[in-house]
């Protein structure tokens, strides 16, 4: 099969899927178009919403493209630790004039129906985020001809990944943006490795092709990650800014604005461990928020709807890896091929 392996790309280029609106076929059509393969993200969408922007993608472009799912989170919540939070945000809610609705006391994101949809459209490749589909999940995928793709934070759950059969993996540093895609929520470690340290305990532990993502936003990112043993190298931040990404303007200026001096990894927005550009919601609530997911998310959706309606980054989730500053506003399919090139360059010069 022609996307049986990322290593056949003519261009070495995932555009990350990215959930909460900035994934668009547009964008992924773009990353395709240029010899990559793009993706669309299936968090929080309906299911029919999730089957309407697959066939759009699907008129855009015969190339193969993937589809990322949320994994259903195991843990249990703590329903009175979400409950005091929410007593914590209320009056800073009251302040903007946001009601705070109540959060479902259980949401799997829609998983069995997403899962359906993806089959039955026959989805190239599926790439999964918050842990791994269990066995007969992926041999469900495998008897439609879909590849999978598992994302991992360290190499014991590359191991566990392999063990449940997936095709690939995505190795996600500690530098990513956005949500950490740890099988199960934990805070992050300072002595964590970096993402090229972490490719060379995952590639050593598991032969299965590997993916790099982290913070990669120039060409020689990429032919880092490239020559360090991965096949293809995924960016999302460096893609946020185009003009096919979905993502709202304010999140787009904040990328670039010089008052946005640090990332850090908080689950004072969704309950979950996730890197964004330290904001006032960030410095207010950082401290105090539980583990909740996605309890927390529902909570403070509200919240953060309000702030990029009235067009102030305060309250917003900036989702940002570390390399925000370098995001251009050019269009997807010109950064992809550019970032492509410079990589070769570098690699043949080094070679």
């Amino acid at each position: 099969m022609v996307h049986s392996t990322f290593s056949e790309l003519t261009c070495p280029i995932i555009g990350a899927p990215m959930a909460g609106g900035a994934s668009t076929p547009a964008l992924a059509e773009a990353v395709c178009a240029a010899g990559g393969m793009g993706f669309l993200a299936a968090g929080y969408l309906t299911a029919a919403s999730l089957d309407t922007q697959i066939a759009e993608l699907e008129k855009l472009t015969t190339r193969p493209f993937g589809v990322n799912l949320f994994v259903p989170s195991q843990e249990p919540t703590d329903t009175e630790a979400v409950g005091e939070y929410r007593s914590r945000l209320e009056p800073y809610a009251r302040e903007r004039g946001v009601t705070l609705t109540d959060p479902p006391t259980a949401d799997d994101d829609a998983w069995d129906d997403k899962l359906n949809v993806v089959i039955s459209r026959r989805v190239p490749v599926v790439s999964f985020t918050f842990g791994c589909p269990p066995p007969y999940v992926v041999s469900r995928l495998h008897a439609a001809d879909v590849y999978v793709v598992a994302t991992v934070t360290s190499a014991q759950e590359a191991l566990a990944a392999h063990e449940f059969g997936v095709d690939a993996l995505c190795v996600q540093g500690p530098e990513a943006g956005a949500h950490r895609g740890t099988f199960t929520p934990r805070p992050a470690d300072p002595d964590e490795p970096g993402l090229l340290a972490l490719l060379a305990e995952v590639t050593d532990a598991v032969a299965l092709p590997a993916i790099a993502a982290g913070g990669l936003a120039g060409g020689a990112d990429i032919a880092a990650v490239l020559d360090a043993g991965a096949v293809a190298a995924q960016l999302g931040t460096a893609l946020l800014r185009t003009p096919e990404s979905g993502a709202h303007a304010v999140h787009k200026t904040a990328l670039v604005d010089p008052r946005f001096t640090q990332t850090m990894v908080t689950r004072a927005f969704s309950g979950r461990e996730a890197r964004g550009l330290r904001n006032g919601f960030i410095d207010a609530f950082d401290a105090v928020a539980p583990r909740g997911y996605p309890q927390i998310h529902h909570l403070t959706k509200p919240l953060r709807a309000a702030s990029a309606a009235r067009g102030d980054s305060s309250d917003m989730s900036l989702w940002a890896g570390l390399g925000h500053a370098l995001s251009r506003s050019d269009p997807a399919g010109r950064i992809v091929a550019e970032l492509a090139a410079e990589a070769a360059r570098l690699r043949r010069t080094v070679g």
